[in-house]
């Protein structure tokens, strides 16, 4: 939806991210390998005419922002893109998605690619994470011969007659394989780089089941993310099945694809090279060869090696080499013992020749140690050759992440990162949906955060109490073990009232507070719409006068404008509008995800940390709604739920829990901003035309 790109837009950060990289800089999460493609399925796509293909990919880390590459690159005419689309909620295998969003190219929706050539399209704020399947919809209008992608996707593709590519559902979609014109997708303000995987059917994932994502490289990623929100690198992979170190045959030679498949991508940092199983097979598998000529296939391969290592040194780029896993009893390559000799030498040389920057043993993990020249049982695939899925995690579990990371690696696990929940305007904001009542609204909102064993504070505007349910809302909220604090009686804006009033105001709302919170302290205190004043002398005086009612601030680092909804959301209600509700729910759930991302950018740019982090919310109906889901979300983002006492005991909030200290009450932005790090705007509200 439009309102996914326009809430994901705020999370730009132009400054720099923990460890000094660029969070500009682009990052591929997921990549192919492009070739020409051929067989039935180019067949059926040539033969299709204007059609819609739909393909899913899988994520190995996520950002803030999302550009899609093109391709052409085996193509003999230009390349017409009527229309794509990225769909941030898709599955693997289900041509069924949600949350469609427009790509466009130089503003454009469509575009025309050289043949030859690759096309990015324009970046776009979408926040996404590890793991996430993501839907890519091309239509292409003109029926063309030539195509180019990626045949081995072991990933269901969907082709569909006509411009389908904004349909959530395709009608009359046939499924094929491969991926189509799709080189890779990249974030920013996610990983620091990217670990290339290139190498041939092994690397390629032969054998797994489709839609599974089990390919080694992927089992890496998934390792590499564990317990993380943000993994310290991307994991694509750039196998072709069948290809070859030294010739072309099914795609083009690894010498011959190094430069655009390697030196090509960006943010590209370490390469796994596992390759040479496809040279020495086919230079036997017709007929026996001498010695010489032997001898002359390992120089060359070792050599091809060396000179790869030295053109990925010149970009910045370590070479990792991988060993050539064992193969014999392969019935298409039938190596003998002269194969296994020539296996033996280069797998030395990747050892011991220091041309590599590091080595990966998978002939050690994946070897029959009663027969080195085999593969383990357990891990065959049946081929003799390629692994099945235990041999594919062997492989991922064999590869060092101390290689990539050594600090990282070494270092104790990271604590999760916080949120303290807290819920402003109690007993009532915003307006009421039809058949709602305030008092359900807090329910609703008091059960999800129990069932999420989140603890939250909420902020009491006693002259909000004008329903009668209104002390029924405030002793649901306390019996459920939830303080309360003041957000003043009225909810007046400190800039318009000045501060006698406003603190006459905040006295207001005392009586009923200490009524209501036997038990628990209630001096905090959070400033209507976050206003500290028109200038420094208001804001003093009410830090003095607060000081002296032994209050606190309940300051505010993680915000999406939740109220921003609920007037919508009561509008559509009373319309019965289910799909404007949707839309509300994607929106909403959308700018709290990338507002997450936001704010621990921020701190972790500002500050070299995770924060606890003080989340502001309303006690509304839409809130209410979404709680559950908002509170998964956030889960699934890493976090864990802390007080609002205990988030505010951390160093950073020192100005807002002792008032002696100068103002203003901290805050990321402020602190970001004294560093010279831009800040970014806040998510836009809801389109206030929704259901109007």
């Amino acid at each position: 939806m439009a309102a996914v790109a326009r809430y994901g837009m705020v999370a730009m950060l132009l400054g720099t991210v923990a460890g000094g990289v660029s969070a500009r800089q682009w990052v591929p999460v997921w990549a192919s390998a492009q070739m020409r493609m051929t067989g039935a399925d180019a067949d059926r796509v040539a033969a299709a005419g204007p059609a819609t293909i739909r393909q899913i990919v899988h994520l190995s880390a996520g950002g803030t922002r999302v550009r899609v590459r093109l391709s052409n690159v085996a193509g003999d005419r230009p390349l017409v893109v009527g229309a794509a689309r990225i769909a941030a909620e898709a599955k693997p295998g289900q041509p069924t998605v949600g949350g469609i969003v427009p790509l466009t190219f130089g503003g454009r929706m469509g575009v025309t690619i050289p043949a030859g050539g690759q096309a990015y399209t324009d970046p776009l704020p979408l926040a996404t994470h590890p793991g996430q399947d993501l839907a890519i919809s091309l239509f292409l209008p003109d029926t063309i011969a030539s195509r180019t992608g990626h045949p081995g996707a072991r990933a269901t593709t969907f082709l569909a007659p006509g411009d389908q590519s904004a349909a959530a559902s395709l009608k009359d979609a046939a499924r094929i394989g491969g991926w189509w014109s799709l080189s890779d997708v990249e974030v920013t303000n996610g990983p620091t780089s990217a670990i290339l995987a290139i190498g041939d059917s092994i690397t390629d994932g032969k054998g797994i089941v489709d839609d599974s994502n089990q390919r080694w490289p992927d089992l890496l990623a998934a390792r590499l993310a564990a317990g993380r929100t943000t993994p310290p690198h991307a994991v694509v992979n750039m196998g072709i099945g069948g290809n070859r170190v030294l010739l072309d045959g099914i795609g083009p030679s690894l010498v011959a694809r190094f430069d655009r498949d390697v030196l090509g991508n960006p943010g590209v940092a370490d390469v796994i090279l596992l390759e040479g199983v496809n040279d020495l097979g086919t230079a036997t598998r017709d007929h026996r060869i001498g010695d010489a000529e032997h001898a002359a296939l390992v120089r060359a391969i070792t050599g091809a090696y060396g000179q790869l290592a030295g053109r990925a040194h010149a970009h910045g780029i370590r070479l990792i080499g991988g060993t050539i896993t064992p193969f014999a009893g392969n019935d298409y390559y039938h190596p003998d013992a002269a194969t296994e000799a020539d296996r033996q030498a280069i797998n030395a040389f990747i050892r011991t020749s220091g041309a590599f920057d590091g080595v990966i043993d998978f002939d050690a993990a994946l070897r029959d140690p009663a027969h080195p020249d085999r593969l383990l049982p357990a891990y065959d695939s049946g081929d003799h050759l390629h692994p099945g899925p235990g041999g594919y995690r062997a492989m991922a579990d064999a590869v060092p992440l101390a290689l990539f990371d050594t600090a990282t690696a070494a270092a104790p696990p990271a604590q999760p990162p916080q949120i303290a929940l807290t819920f402003d305007d109690m007993p009532a904001h915003g307006p009421l949906p039809v058949g709602d009542d305030r008092l359900a609204i807090a329910r609703r909102i008091i059960a999800a955060l129990k069932a999420a064993h989140a603890p939250a504070f909420g902020f009491y505007n006693g002259g909000f109490a004008t329903d009668a349910t209104a002390p029924q809302v405030v002793g649901a909220w306390r019996a459920a073990g939830f303080p309360i604090g003041n957000h003043s009686w009225t909810h007046g804006d400190l800039a318009t009232m000045g501060p006698d009033a406003f603190l006459a105001d905040v006295s207001r709302d005392e009586p009923p507070l200490v009524a209501a919170s036997r038990g628990s302290d209630w001096h905090w205190f959070r400033y209507p719409f976050l206003s500290e004043g028109r200038n420094a002398a208001d804001r003093d005086a009410i830090r003095a006068g607060l000081r002296a009612r032994g209050y606190r601030i309940a300051a505010v680092t993680m915000s999406f404008g939740d109220y921003g909804w609920n007037d919508a959301y009561a509008r559509c209600v009373a319309k019965r509008d289910q799909g404007a509700i949707a839309g509300l729910e994607s929106s909403f759930l959308a700018a709290a995800r990338v507002q997450a991302l936001r704010s621990r950018m921020l701190s972790q740019a500002a500050l070299g940390r995770d924060i606890p982090y003080v989340l502001l919310m309303h006690l509304g109906a839409f809130d209410a709604h979404m709680l559950p889901r908002l509170l998964d979300l956030y889960r699934s983002l890493g976090f864990t739920f802390t007080t609002l006492a205990r988030a505010e005991a951390d160093p950073f909030y020192a100005a807002a829990t002792d008032l002696s200290r100068p103002g203003p009450s901290p805050t990321l932005e402020a602190a970001a901003a004294a560093k010279g790090i831009a800040v970014p705007a806040n998510a836009p509200l809801p389109d206030a035309h929704i259901c109007a």
